[in-house]
């Protein structure tokens, strides 16, 4: 069973999609009902959008197993990231709207949650931070670019609508400084997407366990409102025409991080 897809750069940046999957084992799908079986809060093409990072020779993780099998931007406790807000679980029971993802008396119970965080979520972890590790060892420091996106409406877990790039630093937590204000700024400067910072999506389980500035892991991350790169009708297919603009600023996004983590690569003396 492989849990995800990974390739290997040579630059101390490391995208990882956690939520862009659509299996379901055989098992767990027979116990949902027909509309949570459509998986409507997928983060839709995401991996796409983000295909030409590996040109630019970073490494990427994408996850294949669906967010309803277990959410991997939660940590394996289920405690509250966002305490005060509707919670969405690390083995979820509804959907981002609130309906039922499981037929009645079906949902996983505490056991199951268990067996899916040894099965799912702990190998995929264990990778992530051993390939973290391995780049920061080589270069000296590692960014964690964590790429998400979500419809850009769910009145159940924000108000309006959401800004196109919701960039995401546990409060300036996760990452240096200059890094937040140089992705903030390349954000601002668009004038095609809104942006806005740590908003309503200041960063996940993943960019707050991983973002250790201190100890050479800088995590942001980057969610984006679906709206801004295509059809948000149920079923649409990824509209490549749509999602060029945006996939043009993502590009920018990355090469000002590398631009960045180039500054900080460690001289070589040629005494």
């Amino acid at each position: 069973m492989t849990l995800f897809d990974f390739e290997a750069g040579d630059t101390p940046l490391l995208v990882n999609v956690p939520h862009a999957g659509t299996r379901i084992p055989d098992d767990i799908a027979a116990r949902m009902t027909p509309a949570a079986r459509a998986l409507p809060d997928t983060d839709w093409f995401v991996d796409r959008l983000y295909r030409f990072a590996r040109e630019m020779g970073t490494s990427m993780q994408v996850a294949r197993y669906s967010r309803y099998v277990v959410d991997l931007n939660r940590p394996p406790d289920d405690a509250a990231l966002y305490p005060g807000q509707p919670k969405v679980g690390l083995c979820p029971a509804t959907t981002f709207s609130g309906e039922d993802i499981y037929l009645a008396g079906a949902a996983p119970d505490a056991v199951e949650h268990q067996r899916r965080v040894a099965v799912f979520w702990r190998p995929y972890h264990e990778h992530l931070a051993a390939q973290l590790e391995a780049l920061r060892a080589r270069h000296g420091f590692v960014v964690l670019w964590d790429a998400h996106s979500i419809r850009s409406e769910v009145p159940r877990l924000f108000e309006g609508r959401l800004p196109d790039l919701n960039l995401g630093t546990n409060n300036g937590l996760s990452c240096a400084p200059g890094l937040r204000e140089l992705v903030t700024a390349i954000c601002a400067n668009s004038t095609r997407f809104s942006s806005v910072v740590d908003g309503r999506f200041r960063g996940g389980h993943i960019t707050r366990a991983y973002g250790r500035p201190e100890a050479g892991c800088h995590a942001l991350q980057m969610e984006l409102a679906q709206g801004a790169y295509m059809d948000e009708t149920p079923g649409a297919e990824f509209d490549r025409a749509s999602a060029a603009e945006l996939r043009s600023l993502l590009e920018s996004l990355l090469a000002g991080v590398l631009a960045w983590c180039a500054c900080r690569a460690p001289r070589v003396s040629r005494e």
